[in-house]
């Protein structure tokens, strides 16, 4: 149920630790040999990112999504960019916080706020419960990339992922249930959505991790603008939603946040 905010924690964590899952079998067949963090500093790692960027992010959002709407939740969660690039220059020292960066992530930010604008709903409201939360989700999301690319230095990405998911996930697991969640119904249908999402997860962070690894923070995280804009996109696709997806205003905000990506990337002639 939308407000039965526990049981979904406990089906993010079968879905996470399912993904952990697939990233630590592919990945091992893959090197032809079992992944498995054995150096006390990355097992410590793999702990501190399960905390951070699963179990810390994921429930400070569906805390947050049960007392607020999907509109402010969409738009916050975009700060996150904001986030990951001053958390990396001034904290991390892994880039400089240039005008150029800056700009592009206003100009990719408007486009997300454009691209949720509602007139049947007030966007710009805000409570520590519901908006509060998703502002912390979105702090968890940015601190968990800059020290992805802090600690992808020393430390294989995939491994980082595979078992920050796995650890992340059994926790979720844990606490969800504890406060009362339960996954009443199981379907052929629902496993098969629950390996597609978990799926999903696998294959994006595994990717993001690896781009984190050999890029600066915010040329990537300035990619994560394009969230809603797939989610307008694959609305109309899989739900039938054109009318609402291909009109004047969204796709105003797909070209605004292709320059904010484009500004960020762009290399600055000497």
């Amino acid at each position: 149920g939308a407000n039965d905010t526990f049981s979904q924690i406990l089906f993010a964590g079968v879905r996470f630790t399912v993904a952990g899952a697939l990233v630590i079998l592919f990945s091992s067949v893959s090197a032809k040999k079992f992944l498995v963090p054995t150096e006390r500093r990355t097992i410590s790692r793999c702990f501190i990112l399960s905390l951070i960027q699963t179990v810390a992010q994921y429930i400070f959002f569906y805390v947050g999504l049960a007392h607020t709407s999907g509109v402010n939740a969409s738009v916050i969660e975009a700060v996150n960019v904001f986030f990951a690039i001053i958390i990396s220059a001034m904290f991390f020292k892994q880039e400089k916080l240039t005008a150029k960066s800056i700009v592009g992530c206003l100009i990719g930010f408007i486009g997300v706020v454009i691209v949720n604008i509602s007139s049947g709903e007030n966007a710009f409201s805000f409570n520590f419960l519901g908006d509060g939360m998703i502002v912390l989700s979105a702090l968890s999301y940015a601190l968990s990339s800059v020290l992805i690319k802090e600690y992808s230095k020393k430390d294989n990405p995939v491994i980082l992922a595979g078992w920050q998911f796995f650890i992340g996930g059994i926790i979720m697991c844990i606490f969800g249930f504890a406060l009362g969640g339960r996954i009443e119904k199981i379907s052929g249908n629902g496993a098969a959505m629950l390996v597609y999402l978990a799926l999903v997860s696998a294959v994006a962070y595994t990717v993001w991790g690896i781009l984190l690894k050999h890029n600066d923070v915010s040329k990537v995280t300035v990619i994560g603008f394009m969230n809603p804009v797939f989610g307008v996109l694959l609305s109309a696709l899989a739900l039938g939603e054109t009318a609402q997806a291909f009109n004047l205003k969204n796709l105003l905000a797909l070209v605004l946040v292709c320059v904010g990506i484009f500004v960020v990337n762009k290399k600055v002639e000497n």
